[in-house]
């Protein structure tokens, strides 16, 4: 069955009555946000600095700790999210791009650490997991990371760029979601843990470049949207051992316009929800649950780098019933992040942070 591609230029207006405040600058690329429960923000530099914005603050501070990191591209300093017990075990997840294990490039990593008491530094650092091949190429090293009720912890790696090479081949890192215990150990019910010389960590495969997920904790559903080349951007639902096509099946083009297949689907491979053609280069997302904004709680937004707007979707049954253009004009934004007073935070390239504050 045919997907439905979304032309953004067709896209409905949900007017809000709300205004970008800025509340930090001097973050020129703000891949990731991650609210703490005492109102603080963290906040990744994908240059290779870990900030912390204190609440009712203007003033970044850097955290020291971070592994080396090798900011190459579109690698450096990329997600944080805390476990979804924090509260009790405080460990911070953090997915960056390292250069261990070989001479030359690098791959994407996860590791996790705990804040000092004074939330100065990172403390026990522990690496769980690092991307084998490491590459040169500057392009495609994902990343997200989300926790689901149980516990496990997913994060993605994009192609890296080798699009003939890794996202089809269990046995290489690179276009895939992968699924661990949150001290990195592979669970004993990953779908190839008993397949020879596969990667036992992957949960699926054949992805381009997953830059945005969200665990679905009423469902039990993980959401992610990868980028696609020119167009066939792509919102998918993850499930365990699935094939998602790339390079195979796609609904883009090459950059130049040429065509690299003449498949939209097939059968074995997992299709997604929806496709953005054009491409809209979607990156965080973010479920809203906040009573500060009544027309966005319920929704899933998702912003649009490249035409500098947000998506709003209206999720029924696996499946987006409405999608909304909301904020045209806001900027790049890298990262979104609903706050612990409830307010939404925007990482706006170039801009830094700005919070949403409904106007009355």
């Amino acid at each position: 069955m045919p997907v439905a591609a979304v032309d953004y230029k067709t896209l409905d207006t949900l007017p809000l009555n709300v205004k970008a405040v800025s509340v930090a600058k001097g973050v020129t690329i703000p891949w990731a946000i991650e609210p703490l429960s005492n109102g603080d923000l963290l906040i990744t530099e994908r240059s290779g600095t870990l900030y912390l914005l204190p609440k009712n603050s203007s003033t970044l501070t850097k955290l020291s700790g971070l592994p080396k990191i090798d900011a190459n591209g579109q690698g450096g300093l990329l997600d944080l999210a805390l476990h979804s017990d924090a509260n009790n075990n405080q460990w911070l997840y953090i997915t960056y791009s390292s250069t261990q294990g070989a001479k030359s490039g690098s791959n994407t990593a996860l590791m996790r650490a705990k804040l000092s008491d004074d939330r100065t530094e990172l403390l026990n650092t522990q690496l769980l997991y690092k991307g084998e091949h490491n590459s040169t190429k500057g392009q495609h090293y994902g990343s997200r990371i989300v926790f689901d009720n149980q516990g496990y912890v997913y994060f993605s790696i994009g192609d890296r760029g080798a699009r003939t090479i890794n996202p089809q081949d269990l046995t290489r890192d690179g276009g895939k979601i992968y699924r661990l215990h949150a001290d990195g150990r592979i669970p004993k019910d990953n779908p190839f843990v008993n397949q020879k010389s596969a990667k036992p960590a992957i949960w699926s495969y054949g992805h381009r470049n997953p830059q945005g997920m969200w665990f679905d904790k009423q469902n039990n559903i993980v959401w992610s949207h990868e980028h696609g080349p020119r167009g066939g951007d792509e919102l998918n639902i993850i499930k365990k051992g699935a094939n998602y096509g790339w390079p195979l099946v796609s609904y883009g083009v090459n950059y130049s316009g040429t065509k690299f297949t003449d498949l939209k689907e097939k059968d074995g491979m997992q299709s997604p929800v929806l496709h953005w053609t054009p491409s809209i280069a979607p990156s965080d997302m973010l479920y809203v649950t906040s009573n500060k904004y009544p027309k966005l709680k319920g929704k899933l937004l998702l912003a649009s780098m490249k035409f500098s707007f947000i998506s709003a979707l209206e999720l029924s049954k696996g499946k987006v019933a409405k999608q909304y253009e909301i904020l045209d004009g806001i900027g790049r934004v890298r990262s979104l992040a609903q706050g612990a007073d409830g307010y939404i935070y925007l990482g706006i390239d170039g801009q830094g942070i700005k919070r949403l504050e409904p106007q009355t």
